[in-house]
């Protein structure tokens, strides 16, 4: 029987980070490519991170950049991936444009060591964690999020840090720890999903 290869994805925030910072994140922990997956690749507060900028200050480390907030982005043009004007991560993972992109990634990943970039430093409050990693996690996927302070923290301790923060138990007498997980998924899914009649500085 053939083993599967494992291979690792990595996710970061660009905060307000300057560039010399983020270029010093990912050259420490050798990424080749960005996968920006901001809905709008562009910030008010912090122009660096503006994709033009980006993909110039990027380039001068040989480091490869790709846009895919039109497919993993937490927005969507889909009125059908909205209850009354609140979007639903669920409605999204199913549509053929976001499992386009997870293909992308994936695909992406045999050839490059790829960071999944949002805005949010902490990845449990941002949806390349709750909603991308969520549907590209799996036994041949080792994902693992780059900290603010260059340190990494998998995914499966992230989900243990979104269970405590949630108040979720880690087991129960009538639900399994894989249901659980889930639970907490589903939680933080509605406490940050984007509301289509706000408009923050950035997602």
């Amino acid at each position: 029987m053939k083993e599967k290869i494992m291979q690792t994805v990595f996710t970061i925030g660009h905060s307000t980070h300057t560039t010399e910072e983020f270029l010093a994140l990912l050259e420490r922990h050798a990424v080749t490519a960005v996968c920006d997956v901001r809905s709008r690749p562009y910030s008010r507060f912090n122009p660096q991170f503006n994709r033009e900028n980006l993909i110039k200050d990027l380039k001068t480390k040989h480091i490869a950049y790709v846009y895919l907030g039109r497919e993993l982005g937490p927005r969507s043009d889909d009125p059908d991936c909205y209850i009354d004007n609140r979007v639903q991560y669920d409605r999204i993972a199913g549509t053929q444009l976001f499992q386009k992109g997870l293909k992308r990634v994936k695909e992406g990943m045999k050839k490059y060591r790829i960071a999944l970039m949002c805005a949010e430093k902490d990845p449990i409050v941002c949806h390349r964690t709750i909603l991308v990693c969520r549907h590209l996690r799996g036994s041949d996927v080792e994902i693992q999020h780059i900290r603010e302070d260059g340190l990494l923290e998998s995914n499966k301790d992230a989900e243990k840090r979104l269970m405590r923060l949630l108040k979720v138990p880690a087991a129960t007498l009538f639900e399994s720890p894989e249901e659980l997980v889930e639970k907490a998924y589903d939680l933080q899914s509605r406490k940050i999903a984007y509301t289509a009649d706000k408009d923050p500085e950035e997602a």
